[in-house]
């Protein structure tokens, strides 16, 4: 058992308890009015750390605040090329580009396969140059292929060996697709055509929506201006509405064909180019023969495509070319 002081034994707690009221009215004030001080002060302290913490934590722009991304109801921005409706194209993606030979304004051309003084020498005939990746699935045969996780891959593209679905709203894939674009604007193209957006419409086996797609365009949009590149809608229908006016021009394959192309008459009527190409050849034959006539007519004398930039095309994308109105052909090589 511990002692108890006999000297405090002798207080009692009402003893102890009453020393307040023997203070004096003046000694009171003064211990409050200090206490009162190092309240304030501690709450001064408090509140300009958090305000430096806050300040750190934002992203630089006007007055500290982020600059806002652009909306499906946004504004493209100034600087940004805006071809009009009706302009020439030429699209050409199998493999590097030869001769500058079309007689087209815009080449669509691989993003890859074409280095820099390829582009150039495009630019420098006068032409605009647009690069295409694919944006929604995964080939096998890319140089950055290794950089896919195992989890960003879906269900393979039917008909197209080497492709997966890629899940879009991965931070990994959008990660990839932000280096692509680098490498589109140290190429200096001028605009970029990022295909397989339409996840959405096919057994992708990632559950991605039409929603999905419409963000992931949104995404792509905001990535290609910040790099002064302008930004293609490729196919993807039903969701022009919602990203219309977020992009510049309109990539579409075979809506003759699969007779759809009202969905896409949205572009004319806001004088964006629907660049448009029929492949009436069929999957399998890659030739340099001109189709027939009547076919050609049923083709670009349709009114369903009124106002459209049509082209007939080999379906491997290759340098031969049969452009609207008229029968002329073109080979690059």
């Amino acid at each position: 058992m511990f002692e108890i002081d006999s000297a405090q034994e002798k207080i009692s707690p009402a003893a102890r308890s009453s020393w307040w009221q023997r203070w004096s009215l003046r000694r009171k004030i003064i211990i409050g009015a200090t206490l009162l001080l190092v309240i304030i002060a501690l709450a001064v302290g408090l509140g300009v750390g958090l305000t430096i913490a806050g300040s750190e934590d934002e992203a630089p722009g006007d007055n500290g605040t982020a600059p806002p991304p652009v909306s499906p109801n946004g504004t493209i921005p100034a600087g940004i090329w805006k071809p009009v409706a009706g302009t020439t194209w030429n699209y050409e993606i199998l493999r590097p580009v030869g001769e500058v030979s079309a007689d087209a304004e815009v080449w669509d051309i691989d993003l890859f396969n074409n280095n820099e003084t390829v582009i150039n020498s495009i630019q420098a005939a006068g032409r605009k140059v647009l690069c295409y990746f694919s944006a929604g699935s995964y080939e096998d045969w890319r140089p950055d292929k290794d950089e896919f996780q195992e989890s960003d891959l879906g269900n393979d593209l039917v008909g197209w060996e080497g492709e997966k679905w890629l899940n879009t709203r991965s931070d990994n894939v959008r990660r990839i697709m932000q280096a692509r674009l680098d490498m589109a604007a140290q190429k200096r193209c001028d605009g970029v055509e990022p295909d397989n957006v339409d996840a959405y419409d096919n057994d992708n086996g990632l559950g991605l929506s039409e929603a999905d797609a419409q963000d992931y365009v949104t995404f792509l949009a905001n990535e290609a201006h910040s790099r002064n590149l302008s930004l293609a809608l490729k196919n993807a229908g039903n969701i022009v509405p919602a990203v219309i006016d977020i992009v510049e021009y309109s990539v579409q394959e075979q809506c003759i064909q699969y007779n759809n192309c009202n969905q896409f008459m949205p572009f004319i009527q806001a004088n964006k180019p629907v660049f448009h190409v029929e492949y009436p050849k069929g999957d399998d034959i890659n030739n340099n023969n001109l189709i027939a006539m009547d076919a050609e007519e049923s083709i670009c004398d349709s009114s369903a495509a009124a106002g459209f930039s049509t082209i007939i095309k080999n379906m491997d994308l290759d340098d031969w070319i049969q452009p609207c109105p008229t029968n002329q052909t073109y080979s690059g090589n």
